[in-house]
């Protein structure tokens, strides 16, 4: 789904485990890391959608991860000049999106690539809470700074009440 503005309708997840780390995660045949996200397809709202992307990424399913938090507002970045695609019906110039704050523990043998014939990533690793902001493609930057700061105190009522 892309917007008028050419935005398309996106879901981020920030998965933490009981350490207070973060999932990160490497793109297949890449050397770029993120977080995982996925478009929202018609019909189905940001939750729907963060729970299809969740198993289709990653391999986790709905009941084993609790929500702790969702962005208040859409958070959007614009793709550099060499990744938009344009059709001509649509211009795609960068996503919008919703992101969620996820917790799970002991998930490290769920987690699987292989539950889509196209798997977008090939590695992963729990890193600390801020270590992404260092390592992020350029042209996230900001929506990561944006969302890391606003998840934060959430991240920390996480750490007190697993006596982390």
């Amino acid at each position: 789904m892309i917007d008028n503005e050419g935005y398309r309708s996106n879901v981020g997840m920030i998965l933490t485990n009981a350490n207070g780390q973060v999932f990160w995660a490497k793109r297949k045949e890449q050397t770029a890391w993120q977080f995982p996200q996925g478009g929202i397809q018609e019909g189905e709202t940001p939750q729907q959608a963060l729970y299809r992307e969740l198993y289709e990424e990653i391999g986790l399913n709905a009941s084993i991860v609790k929500i702790l938090a969702e962005s208040k507002n859409w958070l959007k970045y614009k793709l550099p000049e060499k990744y938009i695609k344009s059709t001509e019906q649509t211009i795609f110039v960068g996503q919008k999106q919703k992101w969620f704050l996820l917790y799970a523990n002991e998930v490290d043998d769920k987690i699987k690539f292989n539950t889509t014939t196209k798997p977008e990533f090939d590695q992963w690793e729990w890193v600390s809470y801020w270590y992404p902001l260092a390592h992020i493609i350029e042209f996230k930057q900001a929506t990561y700074k944006t969302i890391l700061n606003e998840f934060a105190p959430y991240r920390l009522n996480l750490k007190q009440t697993h006596a982390i």
